[in-house]
């Protein structure tokens, strides 16, 4: 989710306007050979778009294993609050965005949706496109989802345990129960955070390595802090998991589909720099 690399008359290479370190054997970072800033604005609303009708398989399959009605008869007399992608109460069907199959599925017709728009309006840059795809899929969305989704399985199973093992305060006023509760949830934000930050690091890690195995292009670029802004689809989604079933979960859960349109837009705006 990075947007530009630039190179000054000096030959210094920076990356949305900081500097870069490069070694002698080259340059490269997941999106060192994109630049999105020449596409018009109706180019970029029909990526957007496709985007969005490459999402419409994926939703429309898991709203329907959820047990809701494709037919648009029966959807326009459903009050929109009920929608599939609108519901977020618990209590009967809803559409939960808990497993990492579904995610990547969805992340996945995104892909091929912006892929395809990019390719409708922006042809001479079908090889950036084509770079893109990997770069999203991989290094953010099926790495980092793998990784969330595990480490959510992982603290369900042990949630119980860990909660009991948190300090509590053995008193029954207001400030007491403030503290108890936050304590009782710190568990849980260190498995939501930590399992997104392995991801991304993971993630980056990954999509640095094959662009270098396929393009022979490196640049030495750690993870900073300003790296983990632009995921907020994967914490989304990481919040969503570890919490699934709940009414915060599933509430959360109506923000990943919107998230989830950045792989694709982001592929189909890739250029050639």
């Amino acid at each position: 989710m990075i947007d530009k690399i630039s190179i000054s008359d000096s030959k210094k290479y920076f990356l949305n306007n900081t500097p870069l370190s490069i070694n002698s054997k080259g340059a490269n970072f997941t999106h060192s050979y994109l630049e999105h800033s020449e596409l018009s604005n109706k180019q970029k609303a029909v990526v957007l778009a496709s985007s969005a009708l490459g999402m419409a398989l994926p939703l429309a399959f898991w709203s329907k294993r959820a047990g809701f009605s494709l037919n648009p008869l029966k959807i326009l007399k459903t009050p929109i609050k009920d929608w599939a992608l609108l519901k977020f109460k618990p209590s009967g069907k809803v559409l939960e965005y808990d497993d990492a199959a579904k995610i990547i599925s969805i992340a996945a017709g995104s892909v091929a949706g912006g892929f395809a728009g990019g390719a409708l309006v922006d042809k001479a840059n079908l090889k950036a496109k084509k770079r893109e795809v990997l770069s999203q899929l991989l290094g953010d969305v099926i790495v980092p989802i793998t990784c969330v989704w595990t480490g959510a399985k992982a603290f369900k199973h042990y949630e119980r345990t860990l909660t009991k093992l948190m300090p509590k305060i053995n008193k029954e006023n207001s400030f007491a129960k403030i503290i108890n509760k936050i304590s009782e949830n710190i568990p849980n934000a260190v498995a939501t955070l930590g399992s997104l930050a392995v991801g991304i690091i993971a993630g980056n890690k990954v999509s640095n390595e094959i662009n270098e195995k396929l393009y022979h292009k490196k640049v030495e670029r750690g993870i900073k802090a300003t790296d983990f802004a632009p995921h907020v689809d994967d914490l989304c989604m990481s919040i969503s998991m570890v919490n699934s079933g709940s009414e915060f979960g599933t509430k959360l859960g109506r923000i990943i589909p919107l998230a989830l349109l950045v792989p694709g837009y982001e592929t189909g705006t890739a250029r050639e720099k």
